[in-house]
C-alpha cells in the first residue's frame, strides 16, 4: 500500500545510506480524514501548492531510521509496547503553525501521544546500539495541513488560518509502521499495531 506522509524530521544523505526511515503514526477515522482532506484541497487551491493534497493526513508519533534486518525484532518491540495501550481520542482543535514553513492542527491533549514516546526509548535504545541515528519522538502532536512552505506562502497563509476555525475528533484504535528509503519516496505499510478497546 502507498501512502503519502510528510514528517518534521529529516536525516542526512549521510545518516540515510545503507538505512530505511521509518515512521509510526496514527490516522484519523474515515469522517476525519474527510474533513482534513477538505481543509488540504482549500489550501491548495487558495496558495496554488498541490503538495498540501499529496499527504495522507496523519499525526507522527516517531520517526527513525534503521537496517532492513533490525525490522522484525522492532515490530516485536513496537507490539509489545502498544498493545498494552487503550485506544484514546484524539480532539483536533484549531490551527497553528510552525514558523517559517508549517500550518497544521492541533491537537487538545498531547498525553497519550507523550506516555507513547516515553515507552518507545527502549526501541530508540535498541537502534541506537545498532548505530542507527536517534529516534526522533513526538513532542508536540499534531496534524499537517502543509509544510515546507516558502517564507512568502507561509506568512499570507498565518493571516488566512488565523481566521479560520477546525474542530473533529476520533478514536485512536491503531498505530501504523511505515518505511521509505527516502523523504521523496513513497511509504509502504509495514505492520499495524492494535491497541486495547
Amino acid at each position: 500500500m502507498d501512502t503519502g506522509v510528510a514528517t518534521n524530521k529529516t536525516f542526512s544523505s549521510a545518516q540515510v545510506k545503507g538505512f530505511w526511515e521509518y515512521l509510526l503514526v496514527a490516522r484519523p477515522d474515515e469522517a476525519v480524514y474527510a474533513q482534513v482532506m477538505e481543509e488540504k484541497k482549500f489550501f491548495s487551491a487558495q496558495f496554488k501548492l498541490m503538495a498540501a493534497v499529496k499527504t495522507q493526513p496523519h499525526i507522527t508519533v516517531a520517526n527513525f531510521m534503521a537496517l532492513e534486518p533490525m525490522e522484525e525484532t522492532i515490530i516485536r518491540w513496537m507490539h509489545r509496547i502498544i498493545s498494552s495501550k487503550k485506544s484514546f481520542r484524539v480532539t483536533l482543535d484549531q490551527y497553528g503553525a510552525f514558523r517559517p514553513h508549517t500550518i497544521y492542527l492541533r491537537v487538545q491533549d498531547h498525553q497519550p501521544f507523550q506516555q507513547l514516546a516515553k515507552e518507545l526509548k527502549v526501541v530508540d535504545q535498541y537502534i541506537r546500539g545498532y548505530g542507527c541515528p536517534e529516534m526522533h519522538l513526538i513532542t508536540n502532536p499534531h496534524l499537517t495541513i502543509a509544510r515546507r512552505l516558502e517564507q512568502t506562502t507561509y506568512s499570507e497563509a498565518v493571516k488566512v488560518y488565523a481566521e479560520k476555525t477546525f474542530h473533529a475528533s476520533f478514536d485512536v484504535k491503531e498505530l501504523i509502521l511505515l518505511r521509505r528509503r527516502h523523504q521523496i519516496d513513497s511509504c509502504k505499510q509495514v505492520n499495524v499495531f492494535g491497541l486495547q478497546p
